[in-house]
């Protein structure tokens, strides 16, 4: 049976065919800079070399299986995704996830918060706006080798950029006020993340949650995801909690971990997360694996290439026990 697993989040950067308009200020991707782009994402999976990986910023999962052509290791992997576009038609950003190990059926899209959560009432949200995930996670059930089933769940949460609405002035309280926006909407997508992961642990199938979290891992956002510090029945705990795979790996080592996914104005930061359930945490009874290193993929971000992302990769390895060396 294999021994080890290996799951990694890549946020792509706007993977979308050649000539496709996305945003009013970003120019359309030119047919050789869209080869570029898919050349380099291809080898950037293939160095990966993980058993399932979530993606995100997928306009088009036409453009994701052309990549995923190219690579030595995927072409024959299972892609769940789907595409999205606005009421004039331009697409949406998407999640997606890529497996080579097999899936329990198709992934479905999370795309409204559970009932009793929205975001702050702002009377320029749209009531079904102020219930809805910007970009919805993605849920798909990954069988293990063994065939323990697995819940895993692709998400890209509200980003930092400030959300002005029309009208607003250029002024210290404008921006501030752009900036809560945008955090209102983060957190609230977190706290409805964290309902939806809470309640698909009553199951007591192993959880893993990854993808970019536009927020660092000891930030509130994060930790809601997680379920940190929650009130809990005694010895419940750990079945409450997911962990950042980071901080729970075995192989700490603070010279050679100090990873980092995104650089924003000089900042160096690790926004994207691999998140686990105690089935993979050492300390549990419970655990069926343990994470054993999680690396950055980040040389890139330093090199300013333009057919790149914006963004490191992070992989986790996670030995599974009764195999463990």
């Amino acid at each position: 049976m294999q021994q080890e697993i290996r799951f990694a989040t890549f946020n792509v950067c706007n993977l979308a065919p050649a000539g496709e308009k996305l945003y009013d200020n970003l120019e359309p991707l030119s047919p050789a800079q869209y080869e570029a782009k898919a050349e380099w994402t291809a080898r950037q999976i293939d160095l990966l070399d993980a058993d399932v990986i979530g993606f995100q910023e997928i306009f088009s999962q036409a453009a994701l299986r052309d990549v995923l052509s190219r690579t030595r290791h995927y072409r024959e992997a299972t892609l769940a995704s789907h595409d999205a576009s606005d009421a004039a038609g331009r697409m949406l950003p998407t999640v997606a996830l890529v497996s080579r190990l097999p899936l329990a059926g198709a992934g479905v899209a999370w795309t409204n918060f559970p009932s009793g959560v929205s975001v702050p009432a702002d009377q320029h949200t749209a009531d079904e706006q102020a219930c809805r995930f910007a970009r919805a996670p993605l849920h798909v059930q990954v069988l293990l080798p063994g065939g323990q089933l697995t819940d895993v769940v692709v998400v890209h949460l509200k980003s930092r950029r400030p959300d002005y609405r029309h009208g607003d002035g250029s002024d210290a309280a404008a921006y501030a006020l752009a900036n809560l926006r945008s955090l209102q909407r983060r957190g609230a997508e977190a706290v409805a993340l964290r309902v939806l992961a809470s309640e698909l642990g009553r199951s007591g199938r192993p959880r893993i949650v990854l993808g970019d979290f536009n927020d660092i891992a000891n930030a509130v956002t994060t930790s809601i995801v997680m379920g940190a510090g929650a009130p809990c029945e005694l010895g419940m705990e750990m079945r409450e909690r997911l962990y950042d795979a980071n901080a729970i790996q075995l192989r700490q080592d603070a010279a050679r971990h100090g990873g980092y996914t995104n650089i924003h104005d000089s900042n160096y930061m690790t926004i994207d997360h691999i998140l686990v359930s105690e089935h993979f945490h050492a300390a549990s009874p419970r655990a069926i694996g343990v994470v054993q290193e999680v690396n950055c993929l980040n040389d890139h971000l330093l090199l300013g290439l333009p057919h790149a992302s914006d963004h490191g990769q992070v992989l986790a390895r996670i030995k599974l026990l009764g195999n463990m060396d």
